[in-house]
């Protein structure tokens, strides 16, 4: 596996109704300190294996399935706390932007707002130093260039 994964390599089309739901998910899933293809394996696990496509599907599972399904891709070190973040940061995008990263980029106001918000950090500072561990330019980078791109066309 190449050190950048893109969407592409996914199987993931960010033009489609989830597509950017599902960046956001592999891109969560490969901010932590662990190795690409146990991020990769777990974000398949999660989406190709259980389904869990939406914000909504993941925001109904539980905290022990979410765990569960962690562990059966190994993601083992970090999965009660990325268990708890993903749920959490489903829920958010389903009760507040309506299950819609699209929604919750319109309501940002900046970049590194929007950012923060698809990290849940309590900061923006918090957001910037999670951001330096992994390669920026392959995981947001596409998120921040759509971001833009809507933004210039609703003004």
């Amino acid at each position: 596996m190449s050190k950048s994964i893109t969407a592409q390599e996914l199987g993931i089309d960010i033009t489609e109704r989830h597509g950017l739901f599902k960046w956001l998910l592999a891109s969560f899933l490969m901010g932590k300190r662990i190795q690409a293809d146990i991020a990769v394996q777990a974000y398949r696990v999660l989406v190709e294996k259980h389904g869990r496509d939406t914000p909504r599907k993941l925001g109904h599972c539980t905290h022990r399935e979410l765990v569960a399904m962690l562990g059966e891709a190994h993601y083992v070190r970090y999965d009660e706390s990325t268990a708890t973040r993903l749920s959490a940061l489903a829920k958010t995008l389903t009760a507040e932007y309506g299950g819609s990263v699209s929604q919750m980029r319109e309501a940002s106001a900046d970049v590194a707002r929007c950012t923060a918000a698809f990290w849940q950090a309590p900061s923006i500072d918090v957001a910037a130093q999670r951001l330096q561990s992994f390669d920026r330019s392959a995981l947001i980078l596409p998120l921040v260039v759509a971001a833009n791109s809507i933004a210039n066309h609703s003004s």
